[in-house]
């Protein structure tokens, strides 16, 4: 998988990657345009941020590399790979519950609060990418 070294990308499927935790100093994109919408994104080896529109979705702490992001109305999917354990915070509905899966194994379900973000651990190990997929909650 490995850091993205243009900041931002759309894959051949349609999806986006972004993100480099490698580098020593914070970089940034900004004006991406992708479907209509203009993206920004801000990474080096402390944190990772993408939005969209000027809007949050995505943040790291520390830096991450996120490979096939995609976004639907009830499904977030990416892979995401980092030199340690990274604290993930996305954008989504507020006061919503979301199940959380890493690896295909299921962390739960978690309620968003008013301002709309979900946060989650993933353990990372260097050269190895975790597979996350949020899925909306039927409660």
């Amino acid at each position: 998988m490995g850091v993205i070294n243009e900041l931002l990308r759309v894959e051949e499927d349609g999806t986006l990657s972004f993100g480099n935790y490698e580098l020593d100093k914070k970089t940034k994109l900004s004006d991406f345009a992708y479907q209509g919408d203009l993206y920004k994104v801000k990474t080096f080896y402390e944190i990772t941020k993408l939005e969209k529109n000027g809007l949050f979705v995505y943040e790291s702490v520390p830096g991450t590399a996120v490979n096939g992001f995609s976004a639907t109305e009830d499904t977030i999917e990416f892979m995401v790979e980092g030199n340690e354990d990274a604290q993930i915070t996305l954008g989504v509905e507020e006061s919503t519950a979301y199940e959380v899966f890493v690896d295909d194994v299921s962390s739960g379900v978690l309620t968003t609060n008013m301002s709309g973000k979900l946060s989650l651990s993933v353990e990372l190990s260097e050269g190895e990418a975790s597979v996350i997929r949020i899925e909306k909650a039927t409660v």
